[in-house]
């Protein structure tokens, strides 16, 4: 039987890489992996291949695994002096006000490559090169930008894409930020992707590539070098397992944080005793948030404190309420039952593209989200932390599940609704995409609010929990970009696309 399979990734251009592995004889992680790395060129800013991600695979037999492939703490050849420098300050208007660092001292070693190489390695069935010549292609022969990419342009073309004149002269026009549809070419970035293709995922670590990367961080006072590239290697977990409803969900273990907190979300919400309503909804979420902020993130140790929130959990009154919370997603699920979710991420960006390559690199060093402790407090060779939760699942009939989004914190809270709506309401999986979402938001003075999108039943819904509400336009990209892709019990493929973003979908 000719394989098939549902995909939903972030734009045309990724789809339409997964659909070429496909029919290159590739598999549910052929197909995703395509798909991110076309990605990764076609959503500039939001995602390159310099990031880091996380692959969860349900194998059509066998249990689910994750492949950590996130951004590590760099720094093995750095002086003491080293640290703390070649960041810049940036502010931006996105999601009411964000400030993050950039530069060349905001960058981590990259994982994702490393950790696509050891999935397709172990899991995959296309040869690795056709995986990424649709990118490759897509780079050399120029793409258009999405809404998506193009939204993000408008916040960051005068800050993160302007220091750096290679970034500028790709990514920026004179008379201001990208505008939809306009095209990018980038002979550099078809080479070096070319090369990866030829060589292997290793070249980014090991090879010439990884060489040039060095050199350009050396030179321009980065923490990133050889010995950082050459050390990394992907580590591969066991998926962390909850039932909600008749669904076996795989989630992201720790020491990622995303999927701790999606899980201990889900298992509050599926143990209520009480029909949930939309105001008890986000009373889980905060308290799983509240619990998330005063312990996990400050925690020097991620993967006990994930055990650790999961625990706490588990200790609270009837596991329910009491009586008186830059990244790209791709999810394909194939005809055999192998089921892949992706998410990936470069943080907001560093806005530098390394020398000769055309590569943009990541910001993780300098988001302060992700860097609790302090920037550059990590000893060297330490997984950052991570919001990032690609998910698997399992019915009771058979069907098959994959699913995740973007959206930094907002994450856990865009999947606990959905998969709310879809597992447990019987929402078909696009209408609970659809759906308006809410966000536990925890703001830099202290206080609480509850982020919304506009809608008259959730705006009403949600003042009974006496929070401060904001409201959001309706299908607002702050609260992320929801993908799914499900084989039903009767073989049939289904995908789903999220409104918010520039996405799209393809079953065949």
């Amino acid at each position: 039987m000719t394989r098939q399979a549902a995909i939903a990734a972030p734009n045309p251009i990724a789809t339409q890489a997964g659909q070429a592995a496909l029919a290159d004889g590739g598999n549910a992680v052929d197909v995703a992996i395509a798909a991110m790395t076309a990605a990764s060129v076609s959503e500039p800013g939001l995602i390159s291949p310099l990031g880091g991600c996380y692959i969860n695979i349900w194998p059509a037999q066998g249990s689910p695994v994750v492949i950590d492939g996130n951004v590590e703490m760099p720094g093995r050849e750095a002086s003491a002096e080293q640290f703390g420098q070649g960041l810049q300050e940036c502010h931006t208007t996105y999601g009411g006000g964000l400030t993050t660092f950039v530069g060349p001292g905001s960058v981590a070693t990259p994982g994702m490559f490393s950790a696509m190489g050891w999935a397709h390695e172990n899991h995959g069935s296309a040869p690795w090169s056709s995986l990424l010549d649709p990118a490759a292609r897509a780079a050399r022969a120029g793409f258009p930008v999405s809404a998506t990419a193009a939204s993000y342009s408008e916040l960051v073309s005068n800050k993160i894409f302007a220091w750096d004149p290679k970034t500028r002269e790709v990514y920026t026009q004179e008379t201001g930020p990208l505008k939809v549809g306009q095209i990018i070419v980038d002979e550099d970035l078809a080479g070096a992707l070319e090369q990866i293709g030829t060589e292997g995922a290793t070249s980014l670590y090991t090879g010439d590539l990884a060489q040039a990367m060095a050199a350009d961080m050396k030179e321009r006072g980065g923490l990133l070098g050889l010995a950082d590239l050459q050390a990394y290697r992907p580590m591969v977990r066991p998926a962390l397992r909850t039932t909600f409803g008749e669904w076996d969900l795989a989630c992201n273990p720790p020491p990622a944080i995303g999927g701790p907190v999606l899980t201990a979300m889900l298992r509050l919400m599926a143990a209520s005793k009480e029909p949930l309503s939309t105001s008890g909804m986000a009373h889980i979420m905060r308290q799983v948030l509240d619990l998330r902020l005063g312990t996990v993130d400050i925690a020097p140790d991620l993967e006990v404190a994930g055990h650790g929130l999961l625990e706490t959990i588990a200790s609270m009154d009837g596991l329910g309420m009491p009586t008186t919370a830059s990244t790209a997603h791709v999810s394909v699920v194939d005809n055999d039952g192998v089921a892949c979710a992706i998410t990936a991420s470069s943080g907001y960006g560093s806005g530098m593209t390394i020398a000769g390559t055309g590569m943009l690199a990541n910001n993780a060093l300098g988001e302060p989200e992700l860097n609790r402790l302090g920037l550059h407090a990590l000893t060297s060779g330490t997984r950052m932390a991570s919001n990032m939760a690609p998910t698997t699942g399992m019915h009771a009939d058979g069907s098959r599940l994959a699913i995740g989004t973007p959206g930094a914190d907002r994450i856990t809270t865009a999947l606990a609704q959905v998969l709310w709506h879809f597992c447990q309401s019987g929402q078909g999986l696009q209408e609970a995409i659809d759906l308006p979402r809410m966000h536990i938001r925890h703001l830099d003075d202290g206080n609480v609010r509850i982020d919304h999108e506009q809608d008259g039943t959730l705006t009403a819904d949600l003042a009974a929990t006496g929070l401060p509400l904001h409201e959001h336009p309706p299908h607002a990209m702050f609260f992320g970009g929801v993908g799914g892709a499900v084989r039903h019990s009767d073989g049939a493929l289904s995908a789903g696309a999220d409104p918010r973003r520039a996405s799209a979908t393809a079953v065949g």
